[in-house]
């Protein structure tokens, strides 16, 4: 009676054909996972090699002498800490237009509703140091919108040009909010506030309104808003036509803050460049993003906190 061979079993052959198709499972696999940290890697070796390329054309950009020519920097949007019109892009640029030897004069051009005194004046302390270190002349140009923090901003500048129907003013300040108390008080809900420090929960919209905060509360704003009143006088001087309205938070069309004081002239920065600082050439020195850079936010927006963990692994990055 010969020996029967294991192998040539179903249960046994089934047992084989399995592990054979686990390994090239496992083979497909780890050759999937080789060519996409091989892709990974391309990827951000152009992104790398992109930045690097940016940052030397800049460099070049930067040491290269200029003709003479009109500095142009943007001001668009919210000015906040947190948005493109913030004190750090703002400041940068307008060093950068200020150094170059050859701009004949600094624009700021300014498409803004506003937004945080404290970056405005960050950015106006900087104007009145350069301008004073530099001994170049500074205008601004306010297209539709120039309020607020934004004219906060112009003030700054030797002369301000405005389009006839550009808004212009809004020299106030605010801090708004919301009060849900009386939807809690429908919903049945209840408020449960822990606080170290009596005033730690002041002006919660939770909470019932607390007059002593309020008042508290206005006072600091009064005080900003004094500021910015001191800016306005020192920045427009004599040529500000004060009335009882020009410090209330009204704005005014462009024609009538000419007449006002708040503007100088009418005119766009096209008619500034070629007729008043006689150099037709504008070059932006406005702090914008550049490809590469698009193109990591993208990559970060666009992958999960695995995948982008798993790439840097690939590419030795800790």
């Amino acid at each position: 009676m010969s020996a029967v061979d294991p192998s040539s079993s179903p249960i046994a052959a089934a047992q084989h054909g399995m592990l054979e198709e686990f390994a090239r499972a496992y083979l497909l696999q780890q050759r999937r996972e080789r060519r996409w940290r091989w892709l990974w890697r391309i990827v951000w070796i152009a992104v790398g090699g992109s930045m690097i390329w940016a940052a030397m054309h800049n460099m070049s950009a930067s040491t290269a002498p200029s003709s003479p020519h009109t500095a142009l920097v943007e001001v668009r949007g919210e000015i906040g800490g947190d948005t493109d019109a913030n004190a750090d892009n703002l400041t940068t640029a307008l060093r950068s237009a200020f150094e170059d030897a050859g701009a004949q004069a600094v624009v700021i051009r300014l498409n803004s509703p506003g937004g945080s005194p404290v970056q405005a004046g960050l950015v106006y302390d900087e104007i009145r140091r350069l301008k004073a270190l530099h001994k170049k002349k500074v205008y601004a140009v306010c297209e539709e919108m120039c309020a607020s923090a934004a004219y906060y901003i112009a003030v700054g500048a030797d002369e301000i040009y405005v389009d006839k129907a550009s808004m212009v003013g809004s020299i106030g300040v605010l801090m708004d909010g919301f009060g849900f108390v009386g939807i809690m008080d429908k919903a049945g809900v209840e408020r449960r506030l822990l606080t170290a420090g009596a005033n730690k929960g002041m002006l919660d919209p939770y909470s019932p309104r607390n007059p002593q905060s309020e008042v508290f509360a206005q006072a600091m704003l009064d005080q900003i808003h004094q500021q910015f009143i001191a800016v306005v006088r020192q920045g427009r001087g004599k040529r500000l036509q004060e009335t009882p309205e020009t410090f209330s938070g009204l704005f005014w069309n462009g024609q009538e803050s000419v007449k006002l004081g708040l503007a100088d002239h009418l005119g766009s920065l096209d008619i500034l460049a070629r007729d008043v600082i006689k150099a037709e050439d504008i070059i932006d020195y406005t702090l914008k993003e550049n490809l590469a850079e698009r193109l990591a936010k993208r990559f970060g927006a666009a992958l999960g906190g695995g995948v982008v963990h798993a790439m840097r692994s690939s590419v030795s990055i800790r």
